[in-house]
């Protein structure tokens, strides 16, 4: 098994608290780096896990776990968790897993898992659209599909994003998050491929040629996987399309250096807008790549 045979890896760094006295890793932790790296597996296909079960009327359940050992991972290592689908049957899908420190193999596992019932933990058919899904994630298919418009065409997906971020995750007042721009801006919402909305954003009307961008919402457990960035990118392209020279948008502060990522550059000192601090960001057109 080589690092070749997996497109996904899930890095991790080995902790004190995982090692016995001669730093070698316990065994037991690896079944836990290869759970975690499974759960990163979703997220890479842009699935909310638990969401995304219950749509699927189902969930899965570990059937078989074996681990083979090579060598062992120490103390401070940095080791990637390859993991793949390797084979969907009925009702079974085989996950093959494996740890690398660089290109050396320590560890690799076979995890049978069964798509169930979660009432009665009975077997029942792998649903269509998790079949496509997990063989299109693999063939490296995109999973993330971003479609922009008016309010009216997409205001009911963006708006429950936003709810659930800005209005019960953040607390923000539900009186401040709604405005007349809605009507005017163009919005942009990406969506997995079980159709689930996932990420918005909306681009206003240019003020002398700079786009302003804002309601930027990924869903929490979907943050840090590029889909705020597909959006943004989305909304960019959509200014440069009417001929906009720039973007200025109000970053909230924790966003700061994913938007500096992106090539934004901080404008003045952080101030508060509805009791989060933000800062304001500008960039040319087109977005750096």
């Amino acid at each position: 098994m080589k690092r070749e045979d997996f497109r996904f890896f899930h890095k991790l760094r080995v902790r004190w608290a995982e090692v016995d006295m001669q730093k070698i890793v316990f065994n037991a932790h690896y079944l836990m780096y290869f759970d975690t790296a499974v759960a990163d597996y979703w997220r890479a296909m842009a699935m909310p896990y638990e969401e995304g079960m219950q749509q699927l009327e189902g969930d899965i359940y570990v059937k078989k776990a074996t681990v083979e050992f090579h060598g062992s991972a120490r103390m401070d290592d940095r080791v990637d968790v390859g993991m793949k689908c390797a084979r969907i049957g009925n009702s079974s899908m085989q996950f093959l897993g494996a740890i690398f420190r660089g290109e050396e193999l320590l560890i690799h596992c076979e995890l049978l898992y069964v798509f169930a019932d979660p009432a009665t933990q009975t077997s029942r058919p792998v649903p269509p659209r998790l079949r496509e899904m997990l063989t299109g994630f693999e063939a490296g298919e995109p999973m993330l599909q971003v479609r922009t418009g008016s309010w009216a065409e997409l205001g009911g997906d963006a708006r429950r994003i936003r709810m659930q971020v800005f209005v019960q995750e953040q607390r923000i007042p539900a009186e401040l998050e709604w405005d007349e721009d809605d009507a005017t801006a163009v919005h942009a919402v990406a969506y997995n491929r079980l159709g689930q909305a996932i990420a918005t954003g909306r681009l206003l009307p240019a003020e002398g040629g700079i786009a302003r961008i804002g309601r930027m919402a990924v869903h929490q457990v979907l943050r840090g996987c590029g889909i705020g960035e597909q959006v943004l990118r989305a909304l960019a392209a959509r200014a440069q399309e009417r001929g906009d020279r720039g973007i200025e948008l109000h970053a909230q502060r924790t966003a700061r250096e994913f938007y500096a990522r992106l090539g934004f550059t901080a404008q003045g000192e952080p101030y508060e807008e509805a009791g989060i601090p933000h800062i304001t960001m500008t960039s040319a057109l087109p977005l750096a790549s």
